[in-house]
């Protein structure tokens, strides 16, 4: 129960979903975290009744000046920093390709790969100077191959990837790591219009079915991967991209619209 015992953590996107699920198991686990995200409400969602110590911070993890903020934060909170959870994200929604406007893209890219390449600026400088700490981001199956999302997210999540491979090998030798999740089809508040859809229609067995596990994922099975990941467990795990997807990338099997 104390993987974490006596370390600091920040995860962002903690208002919902796999941030919420990270940022109580990690306290839960023993870091002391602070839970960074842009919905204060959803921000007090995770902090009442957590186990452990968690402190909430209403930032926008795509704005440079905000990610210092929240780094110093920690900080100056806790006494240290040893973990980062890079986890925010944005779908970008469903818009056909030559609908898309530029703005779309620049609002996706900013947030699912600035935010974790800022992460990555301000969190690491601090890591590597100490010689410890574990950076993690989340990036998506849609990453590694198509038919996962649409184009400006599944890009980002490519860019997610190839980030940690790249800065893996940058803090050669520092004691630093960084490793993406891939997650499949997990129920949180971005995929609610796809799980919504299928209940409305009776159909909700059927979701996730694509895959050899045969069903969805839910938030805690991503963060049970962040926790080994941001633990001393993983102290020979760096530069991978890991899906967690019941299976869905070893084949990525679609069904072809018609046009």
């Amino acid at each position: 129960m104390n993987r974490l015992k006596g370390k600091c953590a920040i995860v962002t996107g903690a208002g919902s979903g796999i941030g919420r699920a990270s940022a109580r198991l990690f306290a839960s686990q023993g870091a002391k975290v602070l839970a960074v995200d842009l919905n204060e409400e959803g921000l007090q969602q995770t902090i009442e009744g957590a186990d452990g110590t968690i402190e909430a911070l209403t930032a926008n993890v795509a704005d440079e000046s905000s990610v210092q903020g929240y780094v110093d934060s920690c900080i100056s909170q806790f006494g240290g920093l040893d973990i980062v959870y890079a986890n925010a994200g944005i779908s970008g929604g469903a818009v056909p390709i030559f609908d898309q406007p530029v703005e779309l893209w620049e609002d996706v890219l900013r947030v699912n790969l600035i935010g974790p390449f800022l992460a990555v600026k301000y969190a690491g400088k601090y890591m590597v100077e100490q010689g410890s700490g574990s950076i993690v981001c989340t990036a998506s199956v849609a990453g590694l191959r198509a038919n996962a999302g649409g184009s400006p997210y599944s890009a980002s999540k490519a860019g997610v990837i190839s980030l940690v491979q790249t800065v893996s090998n940058q803090l050669f030798g520092t004691g630093v790591r960084i490793n993406a999740i891939c997650p499949g089809l997990i129920e949180t508040g971005m995929t609610k219009p796809v799980f919504d859809g299928a209940r409305a229609r009776g159909n909700e067995d059927k979701i996730g079915q694509l895959n050899p596990t045969a069903r969805y994922g839910v938030p805690e099975e991503i963060a049970n991967m962040a926790l080994f990941l941001a633990s001393d467990e993983a102290s020979y795990v760096n530069g991978q991209a890991i899906a967690v997807d019941g299976g869905l990338s070893s084949t990525h099997p679609f069904v072809r619209k018609r046009p």
